[in-house]
């Protein structure tokens, strides 16, 4: 699978070829190149985190190719996902096929590396009776490989020792458990400012909520009556009634604000005595 733009392998298969170009036997690299073209790579399956082959080769019978990466251990894996399911961007390019430009930063703060760095970390084997290797039925494994890579990222993390499945399911299950934290989390603080509410509603009576029976220190408290000569009438402004009942009625609620401001003030001046 080849990018349309300018016809050059997605840059993680690329990466995955580079270990074949540095490998200084081009004549016989050739040769691996046109065994996968031509389709001599007949099968590749998994065994855990090893891809076995077979090869047809000069022979009737096809040759067994093993080829496996050093895979992660169960920990190394837990530290993965979860810094991979801090960021749901990775697993949407991932089943979309691509792989994330910064994935490689998710293995190194853990440690660890996703693609060998030499042609030496990658174990191989073949049954042919070639000593070299890799040999050229190894070399179309390779070729081959990288056109999985292309078609379907997640291989790449199956020679590390995780199949596709493996890591979706993983994935799923922390993000799970981050929502339940959650959930849990905001049922507690929910469930303080309940109990914290409840607590306050329980301390006070509203009966006796505006009685204060404790004397008032005579320095602290003076009692005027207003200095603009306003009243809370003249502060409400005119009512919705026609001229005569707006005054009558006016004139009414005057008298009674007056007797009851007054009555007011002889009763704080009596509790302040």
């Amino acid at each position: 699978m080849m990018t349309p733009s300018n016809n050059q392998p997605q840059w993680w298969v690329q990466r995955w070829l580079e270990l074949l170009d540095s490998y200084r036997f081009k004549k016989r690299l050739e040769r691996a190149r046109i065994y996968a073209k031509e389709g001599n790579v007949l099968s590749i399956n998994f065994i855990k985190a090893k891809a076995i082959a077979l090869v047809q080769g000069s022979e009737v019978e096809p040759y067994k190719v093993s080829l496996n990466l050093a895979p992660f251990t169960d920990e190394d894996w837990g530290y993965v996902i979860e810094t991979l399911g801090q960021k749901a961007i990775f697993s949407a390019q991932l089943l979309a096929g691509e792989m994330p430009e910064s994935i490689e930063q998710v293995f190194t703060q853990n440690g660890l590396n996703l693609f060998p760095f030499t042609l030496g970390d990658v174990k191989s084997k073949c049954s042919c009776p070639d000593k070299a290797n890799p040999c050229k039925h190894i070399g179309a494994v390779y070729y081959q490989l990288g056109d999985r890579f292309s078609e379907d990222p997640f291989v790449i993390f199956q020679l590390r020792g995780r199949t596709k499945q493996q890591i979706l399911d993983a994935l799923k299950e922390y993000r799970l458990k981050q929502s339940d934290a959650t959930t849990t989390s905001q049922k507690s603080v929910n469930t303080k400012t309940t109990r914290k509410k409840t607590s306050k509603k329980a301390d006070i009576n509203v009966e006796t909520f505006w009685q204060y029976e404790q004397p008032l220190d005579p320095s602290l408290v003076v009692l005027t009556p207003p200095t603009d000569g306003k009243t809370t009438l003249d502060i409400l402004g005119d009512m919705n009634l026609s001229y005569e009942d707006s005054q009558a009625f006016q004139a009414y609620l005057q008298q009674v604000y007056n007797a009851a401001s007054q009555q007011a003030l002889m009763q704080a001046l009596q509790g302040n005595s």
